[in-house]
């Protein structure tokens, strides 16, 4: 408020920290922003707010489980505080716990429905958003216990089928545990299940464990109480989990007595706990008998009331002539497949990153999923989620997810063109107008041409939190750029001519300055490659300037800005064989080497099959990267466990490798490992397809051997583009007119 200003609150506030021994925050935060340039914007309130919520967790962690550490602890735990374990990270002055070597869980759920359960790496089940979870021991009568956080003998795959599910196999002496999550029913009666097959060499227990956690830490349990006929809990009073045969031992405790856990050997028992401090558990005890598995099932309610307008499909509705691979490699092809369900899960009506810690909305997330919505041939679901985009837009058409994010109107505009332009529609009426008044936002936002080093481009903002601190970030200047030219060219078909041309001028006049800019920073640098800004040096944050090649093509795939920039990324900023950001970060990102691969792939430079294969690596056994990886154990360390941007990237580089655009040409296979081709023992083809493309819809069969084959199926919009055929190890081949097929000769 204007008179806020007027009041001494700041000389107060300093006063009173001055005089208890503190710092006066307000100069620290003073200090602080002199790190990044003037913005109007500190930090977006969206992530503050996040972040606030993210350590208060942290903090209840570093107040309850370092001082507890003989309960059962997911496994990011277990092996995040053992000492002699390579994700140890030792605790000293660090006032918050949070996990960050293990981030990797996995969703189920069914297509068009919010919920997402979520499995972690060993089982333990989170079935409701930011809930507590349901983990399952074996404890046989001897006394060993088979706990999967703590076992290392462990198999966990992904189901897909008619469903999806998540199956955990762990192992311990002579006991074994499966442990099987899905989601079943309707929108009236939907439920998680778990399915359970117990075995126990010497006869023992299979213990349904409540839990006060969930993969991010503590998730408050009050109140748990076995019902009358032992066939279900109450949890906070509420019936919650329902067991297919009542119990017939029960446990339970609260945070003075100890972890359920540590009364296994009780003979009593408790059919319910109060806790004060909201760590209760408690745990529903079967028999095993030695030799004779154990199956039981578990069935968890899902409430929510949040679905689509119409009716959920099933998983076979929505892949039904869906974009399908077919190759040689089993592990690309399943990641490929996961990736397909991992987007669809994520796109109930608006589309979420993440089915934790990323479950809400970013146009920059956003404009990456849509695009390989539409590579996999998910129209529908691209469509629903841009029809979201004009609500979100303020009055000053201004496209707003978070403050101070200049990128987002140039995402917008560009993921609308793109629809349209692999659909071969007209822009929706409805979209019309927030795509004109977004793309004059563009102009209106950028700086003042003043000669300055960032005159003229768009002002300092947040951007992507990973580039570093508030900047004038080339990133925000290419989107802006991308967005005027997409604005550009759907006037141009829409018969808004006068629009068209303001557009066209705009776009000129900023790419010029753009360019400007570039010159006048090689010139500093003494070489070409872009760094995140004009202020900056070459660092891991010029990652951002990637976007020029992809997905934007505004440059040449040879320009030596792209080629340099990615040199020096390789060079500079690879940890295990991909791209590691330094900033934010602090992790191998999938998503990003990705990028950086595409460009490798636009320039025809073969290096990109590297970096593709070491993605394909990285992937977790359900088929999944969370958003950075931990370089040493391989676990998440940053943001969801599940990317779903990361999903989207890896559909989009298989795409690419089948099928991509460069100007007014169609590229085909040029993106595909030597070998695969020159396969004589092949037992069938290689396929990609039904894909959408600017120029229409085709579908590619690749026939392997010494003259390998490439043929194609195509309905094309309007004329049939240039097609050329530029497989890595071969003779580049351009079709002949009305031609479907190439014939291939090894270089």
């Amino acid at each position: 408020m204007p008179w806020m200003k007027w009041l001494p609150w700041r000389f107060m506030v300093g006063k009173f920290a001055r005089a208890h021994g503190f710092l006066d925050p307000l100069s620290v935060m003073a200090r602080l922003q002199r790190f990044s340039e003037p913005s109007e914007v500190a930090e977006p309130i969206e992530l503050l707010r996040a972040g606030v919520v993210f350590h208060a967790r942290a903090l209840m962690n570093s107040k309850v489980i370092q001082h507890n550490l003989d309960w059962v602890w997911p496994y990011w735990v277990e092996r995040q505080f053992d000492p002699t374990d390579k994700s140890f990270i030792p605790r000293a002055f660090s006032i918050t716990h949070c996990n960050l070597s293990h981030r990797n869980w996995t969703a189920v759920g069914q297509p068009d429905c919010e919920e997402m359960p979520i499995v972690d790496p060993r089982g333990l089940l989170m079935p409701y958003y930011d809930s507590w979870s349901i983990d399952v021991w074996v404890v046989d009568d001897s006394g060993d216990r088979l706990i999967p956080a703590k076992t290392d003998d462990c198999c966990q795959r992904l189901e897909m089928g008619s469903n999806i599910a998540v199956v955990t196999e762990t192992a311990s002496g002579g006991n074994r545990l499966r442990n099987r999550v899905l989601v079943e029913g309707g929108i009236k009666d939907r439920h998680c299940v778990l399915e359970l097959t117990a075995e126990c060499r010497q006869g023992g227990w299979l213990v349904v464990a409540l839990r006060p956690y969930n993969p991010e830490g503590v998730s408050f349990l009050h109140k748990v109480r076995l019902d009358e006929r032992r066939r279900s809990w109450l949890i906070e009073e509420k019936q919650a989990v329902e067991f297919d045969r009542p119990v017939e031992r029960h446990l339970a405790s609260d945070y003075r007595h100890g972890d359920v856990f540590l009364h296994l050997e009780d003979t009593g028992g408790r059919t319910h706990s109060e806790c004060e401090v909201g760590m209760a558990t408690a745990g529903a005890m079967f028999r095993v008998e030695s030799g004779d598995p154990l199956d039981i099932s578990v069935h968890i309610p899902l409430h929510s009331d949040k679905h689509t307008s119409g009716p959920a499909q099933r998983w076979a509705d929505c892949l039904h002539n869906h974009c399908a691979l077919s190759v040689p490699d089993p592990h690309l092809q399943f990641i490929y497949d996961a990736a397909v369900r991992t987007l669809i899960l994520h796109s109930p009506c608006d589309v979420y990153p993440g089915p934790f810690t990323y479950k809400r909305f970013w146009f920059r997330d956003a404009a990456f999923m849509i695009q390989s919505l539409l590579y996999a041939g998910l129209v529908e679901r691209a469509e629903r989620a841009l029809d979201q985009f004009p609500k979100r837009q303020k009055g000053d058409g201004f496209f707003h997810s978070q403050d101070g994010e200049w990128d987002s109107n140039g995402e917008a505009l560009w993921i609308f063109d793109i629809f349209c332009q692999l659909t071969n529609r007209h822009l929706k009426s409805r979209w019309r107008e927030p795509v004109l008044r977004g793309a004059r936002w563009i102009d209106s936002k950028r700086n003042p041409r003043d000669g300055s080093r960032c005159g003229g481009l768009l002002p300092a903002g947040f951007s992507a939190e990973h580039l570093g601190p508030n900047d004038c970030y080339y990133w925000d200047d290419f989107w802006g750029l991308g967005g005027q030219l997409a604005a550009a060219a759907i006037c141009d078909r829409e018969g808004l001519q006068q629009e068209r041309e303001a557009f066209t001028a705009q776009a000129m006049d900023f790419r010029q300055t753009i360019d400007a800019s570039l010159a006048a920073v090689a010139e500093r640098l003494g070489r070409p490659a872009m760094p995140a800004s004009p202020n900056r040096r070459l660092d891991s944050g010029a990652i951002g300037s990637i976007a020029a090649g992809y997905p934007l093509q505004l440059y040449p795939a040879q320009d030596p800005r792209l080629t340099d920039l990615v040199e020096y990324l390789l060079d500079n900023c690879f940890v295990g064989g991909g791209f590691f950001q330094d900033m934010i970060h602090s992790g191998i990102n999938a998503y990003l080497t990705l990028h950086i691969a595409q460009v490798m792939l636009r320039a025809g430079d073969s290096r990109c099959l590297q970096l593709m294969r070491n993605v394909a690596a990285l992937a977790s056994p359900t088929g999944q990267w969370p958003e950075a990886i931990h370089p040493h154990s391989l676990g998440g360390c940053m943001g969801d466990g599940q990317h779903a941007w990361a999903a989207a990237e890896w559909i989009a580089m298989q795409r690419n490798c089948f099928v991509r655009e460069e100007g007014e040409s169609l590229i085909l296979a040029s993106g595909l490992p030597p070998e695969w081709l020159t396969d004589e023992s092949a037992r069938a083809p290689i396929t990609f397809g039904p894909a959408l493309t600017r120029f229409g819809k085709i579908s590619l069969e690749i026939i392997p051997g010494t003259r390998p084959q490439v043929r194609w199926i195509a309905e094309w919009y309007r004329r049939e583009p240039p097609i050329e055929v530029r497989p890595i190890g071969f003779v580049a081949a351009v079709a002949s007119a009305d031609t479907s097929l190439v014939e291939l000769t090894a270089l």
